[in-house]
């Protein structure tokens, strides 16, 4: 499946993913965030290296994504680590829970950015995870890609 670039100023993106995972679909979530959290991706400070989604009452979760606090916001800060809601049609969403609890697949996020509107999204992954000859695999298919290249590069 070819990557998909996320449209508008990205953020953050978590790289990893696509070694450690193999990306079955992607999809589009807005998020919940306060105030002081959108001045500070907008000043490109987050990760979601370390980040997941997951299910709590029926809702999709961001979990462990860290966005560090707004230094201007004095006494109105937020917690950088705090779990955010993520906003899903309701379609979308069943779908997604469907996958994750029937077929053992994971959300991933893989790329923080703001749309052309201005609008903080989310680039979820649903992964299933690679095992470490995948891994091994994956990397020789890339050596090869791109010694490939390089030979045709010098012949013509």
């Amino acid at each position: 499946m070819a990557q998909a670039e996320a449209p508008g100023r990205t953020v953050a993106q978590n790289r990893r993913a696509r070694h450690d995972y193999f990306i079955e679909d992607t999809v589009e979530a807005g998020l919940v965030l306060t105030g002081s959290e959108v001045k500070s991706l907008r000043q490109n400070r987050g990760s979601i290296n370390e980040a997941y989604a997951g299910e709590q009452n029926g809702e999709i979760w961001l979990i462990n994504a860290h966005i560090p606090e707004y230094r201007g916001a004095s006494h109105f800060g937020h917690e950088p680590r705090r779990p955010r809601k993520l906003l899903l049609h309701r379609r979308e969403l069943n779908r997604l829970l469907g996958s994750i609890r029937r077929e053992g697949y994971t959300l991933i996020p893989l790329s923080l950015y703001f749309n052309r509107r201005g609008i903080a999204k989310l680039q979820l992954g649903l992964a299933k995870g690679k095992r470490k000859v995948d891994k091994r695999q994956s990397i020789k298919e890339r050596d090869w890609a791109r010694s490939k290249a390089r030979l045709l590069r010098e012949r013509s």
